[in-house]
C-alpha cells in the first residue's frame, strides 16, 4: 500500500501503525453497526427490490412500505416483503401499489418460516445485482472503447435548478474538455428523508437528486461520449438521510462517482451520528459492488477549521474513511479521498505547506485516485488573484499526480458559471497540466527541508490523533470536537429516530450477498 520510496522521506512505520490504529477505530465502531440498521437502510432494500414510484400524495413507495410496517420493522423489510410474496404470490412493485392503496396489511400477514422466505426472494435479489453488475460491465466496455485518460481527471459542477438546463450546461462543458460532471444537489436534500421521483426543473442552489434525473444526465453524457470519442463520467451526492437509498439509484443508472464520506452528515448536516455511520456501511458496499468511486468530504474541514492548524484531522480522517471502506469492501482504487487546496493565499511558503500535504496523501494512499478540491475559503472579490490562485492549485495537482481535480473558477460561488469563465478554467488547467505534465518525475524535495518536516510533523499528529481515537471511540472523539472545530451528541441531531436495533432473526440480502462476494473479489 505504500510507494518503494518516499519524495518526502516519510516515516513509514508511523504510517504503518496509523493505518492500525484507524484499523481498530473502524472495527470498533462496525461493532455497532452490525447490531443496527436504520429506517433508509430498509427504504433502500425496497428500492433494490425493485421498489419505486409516488402514492397519490407523491409520497415514495419505499417510504410507504417501510412506514406501514415500522411496528415490525427491526426484522427487516426484505423479511416482509418476501413474506407477501409467499401470501399473494405479486411482485415487490405490486405489493408495494396495494399498501399504498391500503388494499394490504404487510402485519396482517401471519409469519411463514424464515428460511422458506429467503429462498423465495433469493432469485429476486440476484436478479437485481445482475442489473447493477451489467451496469458495470458497461462502464468499463465504454471505457476501454474510448480509451481511459492520462493524467487528472478535469471535474466540473452543474448546478441549474433544471435536469434539462443542467444537460445543456454538462454536454458543453464537456465539449470545453471536461471529464467529470458533478450535478450540484438541491440546497438541503441531504436533509430531505425521502428522495424526490421524477425529472425536476425548481432546484434552488442545485438540482434534486432522483433517478430520473441520473437517467437523463447520463443518457446526455453518453451522447456527448460518443461525440467526442471519450467517456464522460457522471457524478452525484450519497450523502445525508438517504445515502444509501441514492446509491442504490446511482447504481441502477450507471453513475461513476458519488460524494460518499462517512461523517461530513454528521459534522456539516448535523444528522445523528450513529445513523450516518449505518447508513455510510450499506451505501458503500452498493458503491463498491457497482464499481463506483466514492468521493469523501475532508476538504469540507477546512472551511470551518484553519488549514495549517488542522492539516493532521484531515489525514487522521481520510485513515479512518480508507477502513470503513475496506469494511464495506471498497477497493483502494475506488477510494476518493478528499483534500483541499485551502492555505491562506497570506501565509508565507503556503505554496510549499500545501505541497507538502498533496505528496503526503499520495504517498500514504497510492492507489487511491484522490480527489483534490480548489481554494474556496479564501476567495475574495478579485476574481483575477482568485485565478492565480486556481493556477497553483492547478501546478500542485500536476506535482503530485491527484487523479480526481475538482476545477476552481474565476466565479467560484457560482456553481455553474458563466461559459466563458468556465472555458478559460479548463484552458488554465489544461495548459499547465501538458507543460509540467512530467514535472513530479523530475522534481526532488531537499532532505530536511521545510516541505519534508511538514509532512511528517502533519503525519506524527495525525498518528497522535488516531492514538486518542482508538482510546475514547469515535463517537466520543466528534462529541468532543476533534472534527472541524464541530462538536455533535451521539444521541442528538436529525433522524436519531431512525436507528433501530436488529432483531435476531433480521435479514439483509443484498448485504449479505454483496458483501460476501465483494471479500470474495466478486463484481
Amino acid at each position: 500500500m505504500m510507494e518503494k520510496e518516499s519524495k518526502l522521506n516519510l516515516d513509514f512505520s508511523i504510517v504503518i501503525k496509523a493505518r492500525e490504529s484507524a484499523k481498530n477505530i473502524a472495527l470498533d465502531t462496525q461493532k455497532f453497526i452490525d447490531q443496527y440498521t436504520t429506517i433508509t437502510v430498509e427504504r433502500t432494500v425496497c428500492r433494490l427490490f425493485g421498489i419505486d414510484g409516488v402514492d397519490e400524495f407523491d409520497v415514495p413507495l419505499p417510504n410507504v412500505v417501510v412506514d406501514s410496517i415500522k411496528n415490525d420493522i427491526a426484522i427487516g423489510a426484505a423479511i416482509h416483503i418476501g413474506n407477501a410474496i409467499l401470501h399473494i404470490n405479486l411482485t415487490p412493485q405490486e405489493i408495494a401499489e396495494k399498501v399504498s392503496r391500503s388494499e394490504l396489511d404487510l402485519l396482517s400477514l401471519p409469519l411463514k418460516d424464515i428460511s422458506e422466505i429467503k429462498t423465495k426472494i433469493n432469485s429476486i435479489v440476484q436478479e437485481k445485482l445482475r442489473q447493477i453488475s451489467q451496469n458495470k460491465s458497461k462502464r468499463n466496455e465504454l471505457i476501454n472503447k474510448y480509451g481511459e485518460k492520462d493524467g487528472p481527471l478535469i471535474y466540473v459542477i452543474v448546478a441549474t435548478g433544471n435536469i434539462y438546463e443542467d444537460i445543456i450546461q454538462a454536454q458543453a462543458a464537456a465539449r470545453q474538455g471536461a471529464d467529470v460532471i458533478a450535478v450540484i444537489r438541491s440546497t438541503v436534500q441531504s436533509l430531505l428523508d425521502y428522495v424526490p421521483y421524477g425529472a425536476t426543473t425548481e432546484g434552488f442552489g442545485g438540482t434534486y437528486a432522483t433517478q430520473e434525473n441520473f437517467r437523463l444526465m447520463r443518457k446526455a453524457l453518453d451522447e456527448v461520449s460518443e461525440e467526442l470519442g471519450r467517456y464522460i463520467r457522471l457524478t452525484n451526492y450519497c450523502s445525508g438521510l438517504c445515502m444509501p437509498e441514492i446509491a442504490v439509484m446511482g447504481a441502477f443508472e450507471r453513475l461513476d462517482m458519488m460524494l460518499n464520506d462517512a461523517l461530513y452528515g454528521i459534522l456539516f448536516r448535523d444528522i445523528n451520528m450513529k445513523r450516518t455511520i449505518v447508513d455510510q456501511y450499506f451505501s458503500r458496499m452498493i458503491n463498491a459492488y457497482a464499481g463506483i468511486i466514492i468521493n469523501t468530504g475532508e476538504d469540507n474541514y477546512l472551511t470551518t477549521a484553519d488549514a495549517y492548524e488542522s492539516a493532521h484531522t484531515v489525514i487522521a480522517s481520510e485513515f479512518i474513511n480508507e477502513q470503513f471502506a475496506l469494511l464495506a469492501g471498497l477497493r483502494e482504487e475506488l477510494m476518493g479521498l478528499g483534500h483541499a487546496f485551502e492555505m491562506n493565499p497570506d501565509l508565507e511558503n503556503g505554496f510549499l505547506y500545501e505541497l507538502a500535504q498533496a505528496q503526503m496523501v499520495r504517498e500514504i494512499f497510492p492507489n487511491a485516485p484522490l480527489k483534490y478540491m480548489p481554494p474556496t475559503k479564501y476567495m475574495t472579490g478579485n476574481i483575477f488573484k482568485g485565478h492565480i490562485q486556481d493556477a497553483l492549485f492547478n501546478i500542485i495537482t500536476i506535482m503530485t499526480n491527484q487523479r480526481i481535480h475538482l476545477l476552481g473558477m474565476l466565479t467560484e460561488a457560482i456553481h455553474t458559471p458563466f461559459i466563458a469563465d468556465r472555458a478559460l478554467s479548463i484552458e488554465n488547467a489544461k495548459y499547465i497540466f501538458n507543460n509540467l505534465k512530467s514535472l513530479s518525475e523530475e522534481i526532488t524535495f531537499k532532505k530536511g527541508g521545510l516541505i519534508e518536516k511538514r509532512a511528517n510533523e502533519v503525519l506524527n499528529s495525525a498518528y497522535n490523533l488516531l492514538k486518542q481515537i482508538e482510546k475514547q471511540g469515535l463517537f466520543t472523539t466528534i462529541e468532543k470536537g476533534i472534527f472541524a472545530n464541530i462538536k455533535r451528541s451521539p444521541d442528538g441531531g436529525k433522524g436519531v429516530e431512525g436507528v433501530i436495533r436488529k432483531n435476531k432473526d433480521y435479514y439483509n440480502p443484498f448485504m449479505d450477498i454483496m458483501i460476501n462476494e465483494l471479500r470474495k473479489g466478486g463484481s
